[in-house]
């Protein structure tokens, strides 16, 4: 990607999960678009959803010690820093340096609020490839960025069989 007006250089950002959609976009991105994003900012990102803690407080009879809120939400940030230090190590296979960015939060607020606070210029992310019902239900991170983000997003689904 060229650089801005201002000489600054453009920022690309990759919305990460746990999913092995997730995993198939960053690697599609990198084979893909390497030359496109070599002399682009680019940021990895995931947002790790809020702690359930009604869940938590009905499985205790709610009498939730603090100390397993506190070794959920802690276990909760290890996980969060594998999958971007995986990610970051799987940039720099195909030369990219790249950030790495993490929130808490419903994920597709998160992801929209990133870019728009990071001046993202492109955004990819994976499909889950849910059919209609289940978008109903959960909802869908893709279909609600591509709506509301500031920027170009790019969808990346894993190939029929």
């Amino acid at each position: 990607m060229e650089e801005g007006k201002s000489g600054e250089k453009k920022k690309v950002m990759v919305a990460i999960d746990e999913s092995e959609n997730s995993n198939y976009a960053l690697e599609w991105t990198l084979e893909k678009l390497r030359d496109t994003i070599a002399d682009s900012d680019v940021i990895v990102f995931t947002a790790q959803p809020k702690f359930d803690l009604g869940s938590v407080y009905a499985s205790t009879l709610g009498a939730v010690p603090v100390g397993l809120i506190t070794s959920l939400q802690e276990n909760q940030k290890k996980i969060a820093s594998l999958l971007l230090d995986k990610a970051k190590d799987k940039c720099a296979k195909y030369g990219i340096v790249a950030e790495t960015v993490k929130e808490i939060g419903d994920p597709k607020y998160a992801i929209c609020e990133a870019v728009e606070k990071l001046n993202i210029e492109l955004l990819v992310l994976g499909s889950h490839n849910r059919g209609p019902v289940q978008r109903a239900f959960l909802g869908s991170v893709s279909n609600y960025c591509v709506n509301n983000a500031k920027c170009p997003v790019l969808v990346v689904k894993i190939p029929a069989v």
